[in-house]
């Protein structure tokens, strides 16, 4: 706040803005930002909407005009590569993590005063170069930014007409993108006896029956036909009101397809606010698989929240005020892993294939594992310790769970052993997590912690002090330095 208040004198208006963006973004809390709309100082978008695949950013939608750009992959914003782009950009979004970004943090790279501002550009301009790649050549392609109403979206994704196109195919349409007119629509495959649900807010919806009366026909029909499969797809729904989720949660309660391997949950990085309650309760209650990406917010957060009229420039800031607690305190992850992580190409995109339904719809086999951490704990608890080592660098490495906290669930596992006086048990998991991620300071301030416990001081003061260099600045390396201090 000081070093902004000292600079103000010498900043253009939009400088200033993005500094309050800032400052507010520090909160790291998603229902917590500084509007841009309604302000003294106007900002500019510029026509392109861009879009994160696993294979990169790239320009999924923009205006005539601009066809060359469409479908292009994103390599450089003026002078800076994208990277370098995303990390500069990154503050001035109230983020709660990286999926949150992805879903929105993007749209400030489309914003010349942001760019200007975080210095992606260096002069302040309507006129920014991208440099782009698309069917194996490099190029530049220069957008002028205009008015912020030329890209409208739906969903993080273009709304193609009215001088707006598409870089997917519009001769098809995935199942999660048909009749977005509706909050929530069901379709039934009588092959694959399958029921599917998209639903793309917790609000009742005005053109037909409420959540309520929806669900319950949605229940009756899965009880009254052959049904083997329910898959419940979240990945664009960012929330709405809380207490609509209960008779969601009741109905597939008393289903039968309230059975492991038969009900699944398609999440993302739009999955945000209540229907992150949605998901939570889903997990503590249900029998479900989460399938797709992580969701955009911690498991429990601050919500709901207030106006705050900045008098001088004219911003709105949103502050959210309730605590939101679905979980324990000690599960509080900064998101909802999937059990089975899936991502989608560009090219699968373009192409109208769903990978992630895909996933959801294919058999489960023998090998695999949903859930990695009870797997290894009935391992640890049954003996096998060479298995839970063998299991545990397979499960680390493994594509399907590259979005589960490995780290900090062997941490916290490690002390839940230690400080219930198993220091065996502790040294074993310390020992074995601190060998898979050896840049771990919290891993091996745990092992050091548990060496001291079995009473190898020499052993633990030689960890304490690798702690000590490997964190110089930080908690971990504090707890270190006292350790070898006492």
């Amino acid at each position: 706040m000081a070093k902004l208040r000292a600079q103000i004198p010498n900043m253009a208006d939009h400088e200033v803005m993005v500094g309050l963006s800032r400052i507010i973004a520090m909160f790291e809390y998603g229902h917590t930002y500084l509007s841009l709309s309604g302000g003294k100082v106007d900002y500019h978008k510029i026509p392109v909407n861009l879009y994160q695949f696993s294979d990169g950013i790239y320009i999924e939608g923009t205006t005539i005009g601009n066809e060359k750009a469409l479908g292009a992959k994103v390599l450089k914003i003026g002078d800076k590569s994208i990277e370098q782009a995303i990390a500069l950009i990154y503050p001035t979004v109230s983020a709660e993590n990286d999926q949150f970004f992805k879903a929105y943090g993007l749209n400030d790279l489309t914003i010349p005063e942001i760019l200007h501002a975080q210095r992606i550009i260096p002069m302040y301009t309507m006129d920014v170069e991208f440099t782009l790649e698309k069917d194996g050549e490099v190029f530049t392609h220069t957008f002028t930014a205009g008015d912020k109403g030329a890209i409208k979206t739906e969903y993080s994704l273009i709304q193609p007409g009215e001088g707006r196109i598409s870089a997917r195919d519009q001769s098809a349409t995935p199942l999660y993108l048909q009749e977005l007119n509706k909050i929530y629509n069901f379709d039934y495959n009588a092959e694959t006896k399958t029921v599917y649900v998209r639903q793309s807010q917790v609000q009742d919806d005005p053109s037909q029956k409420n959540i309520a009366e929806f669900y319950g026909e949605v229940f009756d029909f899965i009880a009254n036909n052959e049904v083997e499969r329910f898959v419940l797809d979240v990945r664009l729904n960012g929330g709405g009101n809380n207490y609509l989720n209960k008779p969601i949660i009741t109905g597939l309660l008393k289903s039968k397809v309230n059975e492991v391997g038969k009900f699944f949950c398609i999440i993302g990085r739009r999955t945000f606010s209540a229907c992150q309650n949605m998901v939570n309760e889903l997990d503590n209650y249900t029998n479900v698989i989460f399938v797709g990406e992580p969701t955009a917010e911690n498991l429990n957060f601050y919500g709901d929240n207030r106006k705050l009229l900045l008098p001088n420039s004219g911003f709105t800031a949103r502050l959210s005020w309730a605590w939101w607690q679905d979980k324990p305190q000690w599960e509080n992850q900064e998101w909802m892993p999937p059990n089975i992580a899936v991502s989608t190409t560009f090219e699968q995109y373009v192409n109208n294939e769903d990978p992630v339904l895909a996933a959801a719809m294919a058999e489960i086999g023998d090998d695999v594992v949903l859930d990695p951490m009870g797997h290894l704990t009935q391992l640890f608890m049954a003996g096998e310790l060479e298995k839970v080592n063998s299991e545990a660098a397979r499960l680390v490495n493994d594509p399907m769970h590259q979005y589960t906290d490995f780290e900090a669930l062997f941490t916290q596992a490690g002390y839940n052993l230690l400080n219930s006086d198993q220091i065996q048990g502790a040294l074993f998991v310390f020992d074995m997590s601190s060998k898979l991620f050896t840049d771990s300071s919290q891993l091996y301030l745990g092992l050091a912690e548990a060496l001291k416990a079995s009473g190898n001081l020499e052993q633990a003061n030689q960890v304490f002090l690798k702690v000590s260099q490997m964190d110089p600045y930080g908690p971990q390396g504090e707890k270190a330095r006292r350790a070898l201090k006492n």
